[in-house]
């Protein structure tokens, strides 16, 4: 089943909603960059999303460093962003 791209301007309302989200240069992804008080703040945070991305069945493309989390969504069958990237961001931006 193919998953649907998002719009332009549903990109763009995306990112007018979240607006520490970036858009990666090739356009087809977004990427943020958060940081905690230490590694078991950081690492308790990723916990919570891949609880949230098993059950949504999307999983985000991240690294870590100690308090750092670099966080990049995209849906590689969409060939970009789409609906499950922009329900993971605002889903991230709860768990912080």
């Amino acid at each position: 089943m193919a998953i649907p791209r998002l719009s332009d301007a549903q990109r763009d309302a995306l990112l007018a909603e979240l607006p520490a989200w970036t858009l990666r240069e090739d356009g087809r992804a977004i990427v943020r960059t958060f940081r905690f008080a230490d590694f078991s703040a950081a690492w308790a945070f990723m916990n919570r999303v891949a609880l949230y991305a098993e059950k949504a069945d999307h999983h985000p493309e991240w690294f870590n460093v100690y308090n750092r989390v670099d966080v990049t969504l995209t849906t590689h069958d969409a060939d970009g962003l789409s609906a499950r990237d922009a329900a993971m961001a605002r889903a991230m931006e709860g768990f912080v």
